[in-house]
């Protein structure tokens, strides 16, 4: 039997190619790039399409602390293609996100041909980006990463399209103002973008960052909006063993090196510590910022309290950012001296949430927060800014029960009081009540534990989308 030159070559491409498009914020990125490494540590290429800038700081963390670990996930199935895309002061976001799309198109057509087959797996929020581009292709498939809960997409889907679900009705009526709409969470134009992704022609699945032990239910629902699509949902990724490696959590280690909180917190007591941080993006007016601080001091709590950039930054009214150092109010530092600790920097939070002191999480509630929360058995004093937030909030209050809800939804617009705050880090912290959540959260904890474990219900799930991906 003879074969023609075209078929030699199909001889020597790859079976099959993946390549992953986040959304360019950390947030996002790093899950994308939890997945990468599990993908990779089945002997799969994996390709990382990012800006040049983010892909720097993923190599940076392969040369740190990851490497090793990552050396037997099949690192070097890893590969960073970085998208030389530049923006300026005075391009508009969409503007810049088109070119990105169009610079991401030209990359996934690159890498087509040398692949028999290509596998995007993309962040939802670049569907608007990439979608008017990939006709250049012919082999390849598309699959969508959702960086939030199954609760919330169902609740965004539910409210845009009008599901008919009695027990998500009954909710909504129990909870009344305190439930979400997609408008006051998302924007005006969430209808638009739910429509769009819904009727997206490249879609052949979607991935979740979560699992059955956490939103069985609410995952059920989703599959049966898309009957015709497949679902995956086999997170948290942190937990699966082809990322714990590379995460190890411990309170041991060279005592002269370790994090300043990490030495405060080898000091206190078992759970008499609250962590307070709201990710790298929240913004913080001043005025919250010393309601706050209040809070904080009138709890009578030991507490680590991360102020980071985002903090810093302000929004003026014209639409520029400026950054502002904030004030703590006169003498805080001082007065909680010894109790509390105010870090102005990075902070490890796995390893924070993950010692044996730290005993709540006040957070605004970010998907990787409270999934890094749960997998470290702490509970929540949940106080959401914006997006998918609050519906997250009423998962840890109203679902799991795991955590207290800082202030109502309905009156998101005023400044959180001191008081409010006080009273849910007391609620967390010092009563029976709140080692009720902690105790929940610790079971639900071991529960994923097992579900994301070699032969876990999680676990399989995720060799399932592998095995799809490399047959389909």
């Amino acid at each position: 039997m003879t074969t023609n030159s075209s078929d030699n070559s199909l001889l020597h491409l790859n079976e099959v190619t993946v390549a992953m498009v986040p959304w360019p914020e950390h947030g996002h990125l790093n899950l994308l790039f939890y997945l990468a490494r599990i993908i990779a540590s089945h002997n799969i290429p994996v390709h990382f399409l990012c800006l040049t800038a983010r892909n720097q700081d993923l190599r940076k963390r392969l040369q740190g602390g990851l490497k090793a670990s990552l050396e037997n996930l099949g690192d070097s199935n890893i590969h960073f293609n970085d998208l030389l895309v530049h923006s300026s002061p005075t391009e508009a976001k969409d503007d810049f996100l088109e070119r990105l799309g169009e610079s991401i198109c030209r990359t996934c057509h690159e890498l087509s041909t040398n692949t028999k087959r290509l596998v995007i797996i993309h962040d939802c929020l670049m569907i608007t980006y990439i979608g008017n581009h990939l006709h250049l292709m012919s082999n390849f498939k598309c699959y969508a990463f959702h960086p939030t809960s199954a609760f919330t997409r169902y609740s965004t889907l539910r409210q845009t399209i009008h599901i008919l679900d009695e027990d998500h009705d009954e909710m909504i009526k129990q909870l009344g103002d305190e439930f979400p709409t997609a408008e006051s969470t998302f924007g005006p134009n969430m209808a638009e973008f739910v429509e769009e992704e819904l009727i997206w022609k490249h879609n052949s699945g979607d991935i979740i960052n979560s699992c059955r032990e956490l939103e069985g239910k609410f995952i059920d629902s989703l599959a049966k909006v898309k009957e015709n699509t497949p679902l995956w949902a086999f997170g948290p990724f942190n937990m699966l063993p082809e990322s714990l490696d590379s995460l190890s959590i411990s309170s041991s280690g060279n005592k002269s090196t370790r994090h300043n909180c990490l030495k405060f917190l080898d000091k206190q007591d078992v759970n008499s510590v609250i962590f307070v941080s709201f990710g790298t993006t929240t913004t913080l007016s001043q005025e919250q910022v010393k309601e706050l601080a209040l809070g904080l001091e009138q709890s009578n709590h030991k507490f680590i309290w991360v102020i980071r950039e985002a903090d810093k930054r302000v929004d003026m009214e014209n639409g520029e950012e400026r950054h502002e150092k904030i004030v703590l109010p006169e003498g805080f530092e001082e007065r909680v001296e010894g109790r509390g600790m105010v870090v102005r920097s990075w902070a490890p939070q796995l390893e924070i949430l993950g010692h044996p002191s730290t005993g709540g999480f006040l957070s605004h509630c970010g998907w990787n927060s409270l999934m890094e929360s749960i997998s470290m058995g702490v509970p929540m004093a949940a106080m959401p800014m914006t997006v998918d937030q609050p519906y997250h909030t009423l998962l840890v209050s109203n679902v799991w029960k795991i955590g207290v809800s800082v202030w109502s939804w309905a009156r998101r617009k005023e400044i959180v009081p001191a008081v409010a705050i006080e009273k849910a880090v007391k609620t967390l912290m010092g009563t029976p009540e709140g080692e009720e959540m902690r105790q929940r959260v610790v079971e639900l904890r071991d529960n994923i534990k097992n579900s994301v474990s070699h032969g876990g219900l999680a676990y399989k799930e995720m060799e399932s989308f592998i095995s799809y991906i490399t047959k389909n």
